[in-house]
């Protein structure tokens, strides 16, 4: 079935949280409602990126298995989709604001300036995801994609930091299964390398 799946019922998929944020904003008369609609943009474009993370180790995992090999071939969509709710959350929180001023006196805290790297990491990531980049680029492109583990890092950091860390323990939840499973894969691929060398 998930092979089955056409692009464009997967874009639509994941842009079904978007329209009901946005609705949302448009339509709410709460005069915080810019402010509630951070934590969910938020969120939404953590679970994309951590979806398109666990392509690679599901696939040691789960060997034969189709939902890893479909995942490993549309993680840029999953991708894509968490910048684009990086923005809505980067410009919710701008709105938010509404100065720049504050804006600029706010990026020394902690979990302030770790959720701008990790926006400005997405940036060239999400520009960079179109077939012609991945042509052109060549090997250049996968490089520039492990750029991805620094932004994730920088998000669990972020996320984990909100409110004095209270918001350790539902980042935890999120990012636990792709730091148990890429901690599995970096000891899978070391113990092959060791193998080989004794080989």
């Amino acid at each position: 079935m998930l092979s089955r799946l056409s692009p464009y019922w997967l874009w639509l998929l994941l842009s079904l949280p978007a329209i009901g944020i946005l609705n949302a904003a448009f339509t709410s008369s709460d005069p915080r409602i810019l402010h509630e609609l951070l934590h969910p943009t938020g969120e939404f474009s953590a679970r994309f990126m951590i979806i398109a993370m666990l392509a690679s180790p599901l696939m040691l995992v789960l060997k034969g298995w189709r939902g890893p090999r479909w995942l490993r071939k549309n993680r840029r969509y999953f991708g894509v989709a968490a910048f684009g709710y990086a923005l809505l959350h980067t410009i919710f929180y701008l709105l938010d604001l509404n100065d720049l001023g504050r804006v600029i006196n706010e990026i020394p805290r902690f979990y302030i300036w770790t959720g701008w790297v990790a926006f400005l990491i997405f940036v060239p990531l999400a520009v960079t995801s179109h077939d012609y980049f991945v042509r052109k680029m060549g090997r250049d492109w996968k490089t520039l994609q492990r750029a991805t583990y620094g932004a994730a890092v920088l998000t669990l950091l972020h996320w984990a930091a909100l409110h004095e860390w209270g918001g350790i323990g539902p980042a935890l939840v999120h990012f636990g299964p792709l730091i148990v499973l890429e901690t599995y894969r970096a000891y899978y691929w070391t113990q092959r390398r060791m193998r080989s060398a004794r080989a």
